[in-house]
């Protein structure tokens, strides 16, 4: 516009109820504002530019209903260098009955498209669009925009499935979208990490990014790289080999507690993920200080790890699976930890519940002093699907069902199982319509989410055995209209993992339902596994989901889960009569395993198991914090309050270890509990150390299990059963 000013212009192909920009400019924090509409191009000026300044921008905008985020473009004040604006295709990409013709276009007059057919990434050699395109089989369309004097455009992509074949067709060597940043040993390490500090300082601050919509994923292809990522909110950090060793970080992983709004503690630090890596500590000592929802898997640290934040702060962690730290794993403030199928070289520290299976190194069993649970072996698990790349191609790889495991799956000699090609999944990006993902499911694909927020009007359904839906950079799915967003039939083999369901604004029955009720299907042989699978009811939005997750299907292993209603967040996003959720988990199948259940905040029962022999190595909850009054909070048996976690009364076999419920009525402290935990007096029901804490004295839980354990003291000290009864 002048010297110092440009315009920011974003023309909508379909009108929308608002845009928002997002701007960075070199040395000043990230600016945020409402677009003007101008008949139908929304703009924004930006001032206060010097010649060379570059400007970061992207956009959130609102599409007939559901809201999307752009990727990131730049541009250099003073110079031709602004982008040709990204292809767009009509029809776009979906499932169809037959061919389609395609037309590709962009908005910037004069620019050429190039584009491929085969799922490769388009460049200027790649074939000129001249006219519309025939689309007769499924494939996957990419395209540029290209003009002499300008930046090319971002990639589009467009998945086309055509007809009703089983089966799902795109290249092995797929477009995982904008959010995906994809590693080559190849590449400058001056160059990666710049990448991975710009990402950092978006995902950082606990105030602004917490709840924001951004996603993104690092991957790293096999090789070394000398690099230190920290890891922020909703990132995943992956190697993408077949096993940790092949993917060596000369570095860090680090999270801590980054910001000076965290005061020194962890207690937020939630939804990041580190997987299949092997790291070499910069300073002998790996730093993964976390709370809920941040999985630390398939790790090899050679070195110490240390799960708590350099100020010594508090932490609420936190999850370790099939990992190997050769040196020591310390805890020191962390409130509570799970390791599963692991290997340490020692342990140090504990503060109110550690919970051990399947891991040699391990402490033995000293609860409540020290507060240690160890289990020798692990019943029943699977190690997480995972992508990993190979020969020029990417693949899923399928660990084998364990029974009575004990260390890393892969240490001898690599992790058990098969493994599936990308051309049989449907890889879902940004603009993908529940529509479109139930007919990928219908025609035999298996999922996998790219880094985004999805907004489904209708249930995603899943009905294949062996239905494989696997998402990287926390993919977060949120039902509109009231649906349920995801249900799985009563099948075996489904695993589900690395998906973030967020409640929608109207009252679901539920957020994933698996299975039918009183089925008497045995899936033993091949139970559905909920892996990485996350749950929040407000916070981001006002949320409103009567349960969260309904388990109907028997033999289910539920192998890290943190099911949350907002305790905060959002400015009217959280709050009793604002963020709506009864309970978090139901059980109605048998032989369901849980393995690192973490459930908090509900305004009911937090957990109700109905189902025979179930089975939880490691619960974490907290009551609801904004309790209003007694009154208000009766369980139906006229005891004061709902117990955390409720056996029904007609279950005669259930068995847990390592179960700690904290209270905190902040709201009215005069608010009790009668009990944390209501189980039937049966001797097939067995709870083994178990806790209750009132945090910072704000209420009290009268009884740790039925009227066994006493009420919550001052200066928040636990109250400890051993055994039950």
């Amino acid at each position: 516009m002048s010297a110092s000013e440009a315009r920011i212009n974003f023309t909508p192909t379909t009108p929308a109820m608002y845009v928002d920009v997002h701007y960075l400019i070199t040395n000043t924090p990230q600016q945020n504002f409402r677009m003007t509409n101008n008949a139908g191009t929304w703009q924004k000026s930006v001032g206060s530019l010097a010649a060379g300044t570059v400007v970061e921008y992207w956009f959130t905008y609102e599409k007939s209903g559901p809201q999307y985020d752009t990727p990131h473009f730049t541009y250099t004040h003073g110079s031709t260098q602004a982008p040709v604006a990204t292809p767009t295709f009509s029809p776009p990409g979906g499932a169809y009955t037959s061919g389609q013709t395609v037309t590709i276009s962009t908005a910037t007059s004069d620019a050429t498209i190039r584009y491929t057919v085969d799922g490769s990434t388009p460049t200027a050699s790649s074939p000129l669009y001249t006219g519309p395109i025939a689309v007769p089989s499924s494939r996957t369309v990419n395209a540029i925009g290209l003009k002499a004097g300008l930046a090319n455009s971002s990639v589009a992509s467009a998945t086309y499935t055509i007809g009703t074949q089983q089966g799902c067709v795109q290249s092995n060597v797929p477009n995982f979208g904008p959010n995906t940043r994809i590693f080559d040993p190849s590449m400058s390490m001056a160059a990666i990490q710049t990448q991975l500090d710009a990402d950092f300082t978006m995902q950082k601050d606990t105030l602004t990014a917490q709840m924001a919509p951004r996603r993104v994923a690092h991957l790293f292809k096999p090789g070394t790289y000398n690099v230190h990522d920290d890891v922020g909110y909703y990132t995943s950090v992956a190697g993408l080999g077949r096993n940790p060793g092949d993917v060596v970080i000369n570095g860090d992983i680090t999270v801590d507690a980054f910001n000076e709004s965290d005061k020194g503690v962890a207690l937020q630090n939630f939804w990041r993920s580190a997987e299949n890596m092997a790291v070499n500590p910069s300073n002998g000592t790996n730093r993964w200080a976390v709370a809920q929802a941040a999985p630390f898997r398939r790790m090899d640290i050679r070195g110490n790890l240390a799960l708590y934040p350099a100020s010594y702060g508090f932490a609420s962690g936190g999850y370790t699976a099939d990992t190997r730290v050769s040196g020591q794993t310390a805890s020191v403030s962390q409130q509570q930890w799970y390791t599963r199928d692991s290997n340490y070289g020692s342990w140090n520290g504990g503060v109110w519940n550690m919970v051990f299976s399947g891991t040699p190194g391990a402490p033995a069993t000293t609860f409540p002093n020290p507060p240690s649970t160890n289990l020798a072996t692990t019943p029943v698990s699977r190690d997480v699907p995972y992508l990993y790349f190979e020969n020029g191609s990417y693949r899923v790889f399928l660990p084998s069902l364990r029974t009575n495991a004990s260390g890393a799956s892969w240490i001898n000699g690599g992790t058990p199982g098969s493994s599936l090609p990308m051309s049989q999944f449907y890889v879902v990006k940004a603009g993908d319509t529940a529509s479109t993902i139930n007919a990928a499911l219908a025609q035999g694909c298996n999922l996998f989410f790219t880094p985004g927020i999805y907004n489904v009007d209708r249930t995603l359904q899943v009905t294949r055995p062996g239905t494989v839906v696997l998402g990287i950079g926390y993919p977060t799915i949120v039902p509109q209209n009231g649906v349920t967003a995801m249900t799985v039939a009563d099948v075996d083999g489904v695993r589900i993992k690395g998906v973030l369901f967020d409640a929608g604004t109207t009252l679901s029955p539920s957020l994933l339902t698996v299975g039918t009720p009183g089925s008497s299907v045995s899936h033993a042989a091949n139970p559905i596994t909920l892996q990485d699978v996350f749950f929040r009811v407000g916070g981001a939005i006002a949320g409103k989901a009567t349960n969260s997750l309904v388990v109907n299907s028997n033999d289910t292993i539920i192998d890290h889960t943190w099911i949350w209603r907002a305790d905060h967040g959002n400015a009217g996003t959280w709050g009793w009569d604002e963020a709506i959720g009864d309970t978090g988990l139901v059980v109605n199948g048998n032989n369901v395993l849980a393995t690192g259940l973490f459930v908090e905040h509900y305004q009911k029962y937090q957990v109700i198991w109905n189902g025979q022999n179930g089975r939880t190595i490691f619960f974490q909850n907290e009551m609801p914090y904004d309790v209003p009054n007694q009154a208000t909070w009766m369980s139906p048996n006229g005891l004061a309050g709902y117990a955390a976690y409720k056996v029904a009364d007609h279950v005669t076999t259930h068995e847990a270890w390592g179960l700690g419920s904290y209270c905190f009525f902040n709201v009215n402290p005069s608010v009790r509990a009668h009990h944390a935990f209501e189980v039937p007096n049966r001797s097939g029901v067995r709870l083994h150390n178990l806790l209750t804490v009132s945090l910072n004295y704000q209420g009290t839980i009268t009884h740790v299990v039925n009227e066994t354990g006493g009420v919550t003291p001052p200066g928040t000290v636990p109250v400890n059963v051993v055994n039950y009864p």
